[in-house]
C-alpha cells in the first residue's frame, strides 16, 4: 500500500511538473518584456539608422514601461551588429535595426557567415527615405548636368563617398558612373557622419546620402543638394529635382529601414514586438520626429510576410543592377 502511494505521489508530481512547463513558457512570453530590450544598430551615433532607433526606442520605453537600449555596432555592412544578435540568447530581447541594405545589397559585397533570409526574420519596416545626391557647396555645381560636366572636365580627380561599401549609397554612385559615363572613384566610410565631414572638408566631392542625415546640412548650405532618388520630389526639399527629372530614371529608389530578429524567437514575442513598432511609427510624435529627419514612417498595414517578399524582390533587383555594371566586390 505504502509503495503504491509513493508511486502515485511521484507520478502525480511528475505529471504536474510536466504540465506546468508549457504554461511557464507561455507566461514568460506573455510577460515580455520583463527586462531591458537591446536594439543593435550597424551605424555610428548620429547616423540616420541611429536617429531612427533612438526615436523608436523612446516611444517603446513609454509604451512598454521598460528600458530599451540602443547599441551602436558600425562597420562591415551590418555583419558586426547582426553577428552580435545571433550570438545573444534567442529569447526576444536582442534585435537589429538596420537599413534594408543589410539583406538586399550587402550580401553582394561582404562574406556573410549567416544566411540573410534563413538566419534573420524581418519584424517590421519602421521608416523609409530617399537618397539625396549632395555636393561640396564650394564646387561650381548647382545641378546634375553641371555635376556631370565638372566630373568630365576633371578626369580621375573626383571622388564620391558612400556611408558603407555595398550599400545603396555605393550602388547609386556606381550606377551613376555608368549611366553618365563618369569615372568617379568610390571611397567607403563607416557611416554617414564621417563621410559628410570629409565632403564638407573638400576631401570628397559628392555623395548619395540618406535624407535623414543630409537634410540637416542641406538647409544651412553646408552641403548642396542636386537631386533626390524618390519617384517624386520630396516635400522636405521641394525645389530639388528627382534623378528622373535630371535624366536618370533608373536611379530612382527608396531606402527602407527595418527591425530584425532571429526566426527562433517565440512567435508571440515577435508578434508583440511588431505591434509595438507599428504603434510607435503610427504615433504623431514619432511621425513628426521622423519627418524632421526627412523620413516617412513605416506602413502600419504591412505584414512581416509582405516585408520579407519585398526584401527578397529588392535583393534580386540589386543583383541585376550589379551584374549590369559588372560590379566586382573586394569581399571582406
Amino acid at each position: 500500500m505504502i509503495s503504491n502511494i509513493i508511486r502515485l505521489t511521484r507520478g502525480t508530481c511528475l505529471a504536474t511538473l510536466l504540465s506546468a512547463l508549457p504554461l511557464s513558457g507561455a507566461l514568460a512570453e506573455g510577460d515580455w518584456p520583463n527586462r531591458p530590450i537591446r536594439i543593435l544598430v550597424p551605424a555610428p551615433a548620429g547616423g540616420a539608422s541611429d536617429m531612427i532607433a533612438r526615436t523608436i526606442a523612446e516611444s517603446m520605453r513609454q509604451n512598454l514601461k521598460q528600458s530599451v537600449v540602443v547599441e551602436n555596432k558600425p562597420g562591415a555592412g551590418g555583419i558586426i551588429a547582426t553577428e552580435a544578435m545571433l550570438a545573444a540568447p534567442r529569447d526576444g530581447y536582442t534585435f537589429v535595426l538596420s537599413p534594408n541594405s543589410l539583406v538586399t545589397e550587402n550580401p553582394y559585397s561582404y562574406k556573410f557567415r549567416f544566411d540573410p533570409f534563413k538566419d534573420l526574420a524581418p519584424v517590421a519596416e519602421v521608416a523609409s527615405v530617399p537618397l539625396v545626391l549632395v555636393a561640396d557647396p564650394r564646387l561650381p555645381v548647382t545641378n546634375v548636368s553641371e555635376m556631370v560636366a565638372y566630373v568630365k572636365a576633371h578626369p580621375g580627380k573626383v571622388s564620391y563617398a558612400s556611408y558603407s561599401p555595398g550599400t545603396l549609397s555605393h550602388i547609386k554612385g556606381m550606377q551613376f558612373n555608368k549611366a553618365a559615363g563618369l569615372d568617379m572613384e568610390h571611397v567607403g566610410y563607416k557611416g554617414s557622419p564621417p563621410a559628410l565631414t570629409d565632403l564638407m572638408g573638400g576631401q570628397i566631392q559628392f555623395m548619395f546620402d540618406g535624407m535623414g542625415t543630409a537634410l540637416a546640412l542641406v538647409k544651412p548650405g553646408k552641403v548642396r543638394a542636386l537631386a533626390v532618388t524618390s519617384a517624386e520630389r520630396s516635400p522636405f526639399l521641394p525645389a530639388v529635382p528627382t534623378m528622373a527629372e535630371a535624366g536618370y530614371p533608373n536611379l530612382s529608389q527608396i531606402m527602407g529601414t527595418s527591425v530584425w530578429s532571429t526566426p527562433d524567437v517565440p512567435a508571440a514575442i515577435r508578434s508583440k514586438l511588431q505591434q509595438e513598432l507599428i504603434k510607435a511609427v503610427s504615433s504623431p510624435s514619432v511621425k513628426s520626429q521622423l519627418a524632421a529627419l526627412g523620413m516617412n514612417a513605416g506602413s502600419p498595414t504591412q505584414t512581416s510576410a509582405d516585408l520579407e517578399k519585398t526584401l527578397k524582390r529588392e535583393n534580386e533587383r540589386t543583383g541585376q543592377a550589379l551584374r549590369a555594371i559588372n560590379y566586382k566586390p573586394s569581399l571582406n
